[in-house]
């Protein structure tokens, strides 16, 4: 892992597959301290402009589930973590580090895996019984 120096704060770089991917926790406790980015993610305006984001760089965005997020977020029952967001909207853009360090060890993330290997998607399922 790298840092880059912003403002005299320190920010992670996490480079996977010749890809950058800069904290946003590091951003964020720069700025406001300890401020969690489940809190930030409950902003209206913040789950607009990640889906405005994803729509331009993702086509595999799942505008559905998007929608349902929409029409919740800024209420104040809305919670949102970053890795329901990338599972329910196949983001791509903000995505929680435990997926990112799959990619790099594994070359895909624990949902890709699951998906992909069907005896332990039935083992899962028969567990959820």
């Amino acid at each position: 892992m790298e840092k880059i120096e912003v403002l005299d704060k320190d920010i992670t770089v996490i480079k996977v597959n010749d890809e950058d991917y800069i904290s946003l926790t590091d951003m964020l406790k720069a700025k406001d301290g300890e401020f969690f980015i489940s809190d930030w993610l409950r902003n209206r305006n913040t789950v607009e402009y990640l889906g405005i984001w994803e729509k331009i760089h993702n086509p595999n965005f799942n505008y559905g589930e998007y929608a349902t997020i929409t029409s919740s977020a800024g209420l104040n029952s809305y919670k949102l973590s970053v890795k329901e967001w990338s599972s329910k909207t196949n983001a791509i853009g903000l995505v929680a580090k435990v997926d990112i360090l799959n990619v790099a060890l594994f070359g895909m993330t624990a949902k890709q895996y699951r998906e992909s290997n069907t005896k332990i998607k039935v083992i899962l399922e028969i567990l959820q019984m």
